[in-house]
């Protein structure tokens, strides 16, 4: 490799490239948009990677980020990549309710990942306070800003930054996982596997940095918030617009207004971001959606019935179905792992539900042969992104499954993590004959990736294989269930069979739960042809999430198992 190629391995190099572009950030909210150029950000991300290196950061550091979505966190961001530092974006907490499990889970995530420094927002310094063993901890407006100055208090620049060499695989990315079915792990992406993750994503999805504006407010603490959404228009120079997590969710319209007011062409989110969406466009006049070329759902199992109903909302808008564009990606990867062909829009594969059931075989059914039996509708999330591979695989002896047999996926390339940070364990179990275990059941159709679940989250029934997803959607059509708020699992019951267990979260008054409850039952019932062992129903808030709003059944069987779940 020559010294050109060994530079454009790293972020950094990549960053400074871009700026020659002419590219901007735009940071968007309740109050009035800034522009700042990307060449801009970067003088100020070099002034604060010099307030990094007076403390002590080096290239190999590991430097933990807490903070809301600001200029000044997207900005010592990339202060932590100048500095060769890996960066370790740390969640937030998901409600005000459940803090001390905020702070526990900050403090495992710090020590696991061998923090050197902890950049802190001034307005959560106070939850996170400094014990014995912790490493030292600097306010985010003592990095970045006019305030940032090094340890002698000194003012720094730009001109103070001494960019260091930069080994292609050294971290850039220390990613935990989001949790959604085992305690969260450090996903380690050296700069070199990132780059060429983004690269391949940039040529699936026929990016055009100098005319495509890329719209997010997902949290970039989550892989494709940071990954996806903000480094790739950091390396490319495209336009982005930013928002914060929390302006989305107080006013879901605000997404589908920055798309239109900005000539926005990509976004994503996940599955509940497109519902909230769809209500919200029910209500919004004079949207112009017609720029709007890369509709991307991969956060989650994408739903076919959420991303139709988006559809039909959007397109009086002048949105194009044909950008509905459901994908397939995982922080093991860096972000992404197969798109669909841009412009084609929302495919679904149609099958037998008791074939895919029974048979673990994905068994074509129209409508016009099903007769009595029962259809499934999974979305076609396209091929590979260049660099990677992907094949569905035996779980149990690993040997390679024929189009259509469901098996679990697994992937090689380019872009798949060395493995997890300081937990060999887990990394040998993450990898057969060097391809990463994904854990997702799934098949393969005419080339193209369908993913069925999760095989931790599977629940057998009587030697029937239930998805969890299609109970859930089922209870979740009740009047008095939240949508999106609804876990099903698996317990033992009586003579040693597993029944099903239906958790759902209601804002019905007591008079009206135990209706609830019974069209629960029956819902589900009609729906996948198993009564429900238990339905329980309790208070909005308290079902179990991932820092990424997933939901966490594991742990939800647990406090199930444990009685610590509280009903109403």
């Amino acid at each position: 490799m020559t010294r050109t190629e060994i530079a454009s391995s790293t972020l950094p190099a990549r960053i400074e490239r871009a700026i020659e572009r002419g590219g901007a950030i735009t940071f968007v909210g309740p109050s009035d948009p800034v522009r700042v150029p990307w060449s801009q950000l970067h003088t100020e991300a070099q002034a604060a990677a010099a307030a990094l290196q007076a403390r002590g950061i080096t290239a190999g550091a590991h430097v933990a980020l807490l903070g809301p979505t600001t200029r000044g966190l997207v900005t010592s961001i990339e202060a932590v990549w100048l500095a060769g530092a890996a960066a370790i974006v740390l969640p937030l907490p998901m409600r005000l309710g459940s803090l001390e499990e905020f702070v526990s889970q900050t403090r495992v995530r710090i020590a696991n990942a061998d923090v050197n420094l902890v950049v802190i927002d001034p307005d959560l310094a106070a939850f996170i306070e400094p014990a014995p063993g912790d490493p030292p901890m600097v306010l985010l407006n003592e990095i970045v800003g006019e305030a940032a100055t090094g340890t002698d208090g000194r003012p720094v620049t730009a001109a103070d930054f001494v960019a260091p060499e930069i080994d292609p695989e050294s971290l850039a990315i220390l990613q935990f996982t989001s949790g959604s079915t085992a305690d969260p792990k450090g996903v380690m992406l050296p700069h070199r596997t990132v780059l060429a993750n983004l690269d391949g994503v940039a040529t699936a999805a026929e990016v055009d940095v100098d005319t495509d504006v890329l719209i997010s407010w997902l949290p970039l603490y989550h892989d494709m918030g940071l990954i996806g959404c903000l480094t790739l228009p950091m390396i490319t120079g495209m336009d982005l617009v930013l928002a914060a997590p929390q302006d989305f969710l107080a006013a879901p319209a605000r997404w589908m207004q920055w798309i239109s007011d900005f000539r926005g062409t990509a976004t994503a989110g996940p599955n509940f971001s497109y519902a909230l969406a769809a209500r919200a466009l029910k209500r919004m006049e004079g949207l112009d959606l017609s720029t709007w070329r890369i509709a991307l759902n991969g956060a989650e199992p994408v739903d076919p019935v959420t991303m139709e109903a988006f559809l039909e909302a959007a397109t009086p808008h002048g949105f194009n179905p044909g950008a509905a564009f459901p994908a397939f990606g995982m922080a093991e990867v860096a972000i992404g792992g197969t798109f669909p062909e841009p412009g084609r829009g929302l495919v679904t594969d149609a099958v037998d539900k008791h074939a895919l059931e029974n048979e673990r075989y994905a068994a074509p059914l129209s409508p016009a042969e099903a007769g009595d039996r029962p259809i499934r509708h999974l979305a076609r999330l396209g091929r590979p992104v260049p660099g990677l591979q992907i094949r569905i695989t035996d779980p149990e002896t690993g040997s390679v499954l024929a189009e259509r047999e469901v098996g679990e996926l697994e992937i090689t390339g380019s872009s798949v993590t060395p493995g997890y940070y300081k937990h060999p364990e887990a990394t040998a179990l993450a990898f057969r004959d060097g391809w990463l275990r994904t854990g997702d059941l799934a098949y393969m159709v005419d080339g193209e990736l369908v993913v069925c679940g999760r095989i931790k989250d599977m629940i057998i029934i009587g030697g029937r294989n239930v998805y969890p997803e299609d109970v859930e959607r089922a209870a979740a059509d009740v009047d008095g269930v939240r949508a999106g708020n609804v876990i099903a699992f698996g317990v033992d019951g009586r003579k040693g069979r597993e029944a099903l267990v239906v958790v759902a979260e209601s804002k019905s008054g007591a008079e009206a739960l135990a209706g609830v409850r019974s069209a629960v039952s029956q819902k589900v019932t009609q729906s996948v042809g198993l009564p429900p062992g238990d339905v329980v129903l309790v208070p909005p808030g308290t079902l179990p999430k991932t820092s990424s709003g997933k939901l966490q059944r594991s742990l939800c069987r647990s406090r199930y198992l444990d009685s610590d779940l509280q009903p109403i």
